[in-house]
């Protein structure tokens, strides 16, 4: 039989359909960590059904997508919208992360969204950082460029990192995902960034999230060829340079020489604590500086542990091997339970897209609806957020 032109049109668009289905269900299935077998019972539907529509070899009825969808406790319209696909992406995990795709998904869909307000309400920010990474040489001399490109002296600590990212044209989403080996991602200017994503989970400490941005950000300015969605390995020789770039960006060594020199009336673990909170790093972070530039021995970790445990009456971890301070920052397990005079969630937010959103709905750009959508929030959480903003 020879199809007409309006049959192969419909026939590509039931593919393109049946494609779409597939890729979302089966994302969204191992998001949830559920097997074929699972999904198939909670949908009311057989194995062998579940797997013709995950193979994309046919297009569910409607009631089988509403039962998917409730199965899967998401919206029908998240089974039927096409996501776009991100290339230019830096995915970072400690080990295999089932919600991979689920990740980058809602990552495509916030850039859009992200980019979409800003063409509507004319408002962009160029990528300041550009400059800096166009001069090449060491890490930390590659920190000191995008200090300057922001407009930071050369001690003067980072006070913000979301909106100081933000206002030189680095995206930034803090995405709470219930994952630990997951610190965060980055995202190239080809797929709508330079973007930032950080893992948010309150079982992750602050400090933590603040050395994820700006690890990231070194790795956009040093390793933008390395920006490849199906790069999932975390080679040590990268991982190191953009570690090294972070610790300078965060706390440049004539700013940490100025602010530890001034804690010399202190005990090591007061001396610790001040500066952490400083500079918004993990106390790891100023015990490492201080054996990187032999201030310390390695025993300076089992000192600082002995006086916690005096003051506190606690270890803050059960391996206090001294080896551990030559390791990659991303190698260490921190808990906001382990962190000691940690920062809160007050200390690292995001504000530009918020700031997009409002004007939005204020200028009649975007329903509550939709906002709550961008923001990923629920109806009543965007509706009690709109009736909270201040004047």
């Amino acid at each position: 039989m020879i199809l007409s032109i309006p049959d192969i049109r419909q026939e590509e668009k039931t593919m393109a359909d049946s494609a779409c289905i597939a890729a979302n269900v089966a994302r969204l299935r191992l998001d949830r960590r559920l097997t074929q077998e699972q999904l198939a019972a909670k949908a009311g539907i057989s194995r062998l059904a579940l797997g013709k529509i995950e193979r994309g070899a046919v297009v569910p009825r409607a009631r089988t997508l509403t039962a998917l969808a409730e199965a899967l406790a998401a919206p029908v319209g998240e089974l039927v919208v096409p996501v776009r696909s991100l290339e230019s992406v830096r995915f970072r995990a400690k080990a295999q992360v089932h919600a991979r795709e689920q990740i980058l998904a809602m990552v495509s869909k916030w850039l859009d969204a992200y980019a979409w307000l800003e063409t509507e309400l004319d408002d962009r920010q160029p990528f300041r950082f550009e400059e800096a990474a166009a001069h090449a040489g060491s890490p930390p001399d590659m920190a000191q460029a995008a200090r300057r490109a922001a407009g930071l002296t050369a001690a003067e600590p980072v006070r913000n990192i979301g909106g100081l990212l933000e206002e030189n044209g680095v995206k930034v989403l803090l995405l709470e995902t219930t994952r630990d080996s997951f610190f965060g991602l980055s995202v190239g200017k080809r797929d709508g960034g330079p973007a930032v994503v950080v893992n948010t989970w309150d079982r992750i400490s602050v400090e933590r999230w603040i050395f994820t941005a700006a690890h990231e950000l070194g790795h956009l300015l040093l390793h933008p060829s390395d920006y490849r969605r199906d790069a999932t390995e975390m080679r040590d020789e990268p991982e190191r340079d953009a570690d090294a770039f972070a610790g300078e960006f965060l706390m440049p060594e004539a700013a940490f020489t100025e602010a530890w020199d001034a804690t010399r009336g202190h005990s090591l673990l007061d001396g610790v604590l001040k500066v952490k909170r400083l500079f918004g790093v993990s106390y790891m972070t100023v015990l490492r500086r201080l054996v990187e530039t032999r201030r310390e021995t390695t025993d300076v970790w089992r000192a600082f542990q002995g006086q916690h445990r005096d003051s506190f009456g606690k270890t803050l971890r059960k391996i206090d091997e001294p080896e551990a301070l030559n390791e990659s920052e991303f190698s260490w397990n921190w808990r906001r339970s382990g962190e000691p005079a940690g920062l809160t969630r007050h200390d690292f937010v995001e504000d530009r897209l918020s700031r997009l959103v409002r004007r939005a709905v204020e200028g009649e750009h975007v329903s509550l609806g939709r906002a709550a959508e961008i923001l990923g929030l629920s109806r009543e959480e965007m509706r009690k957020q709109a009736r909270a903003w201040a004047k």
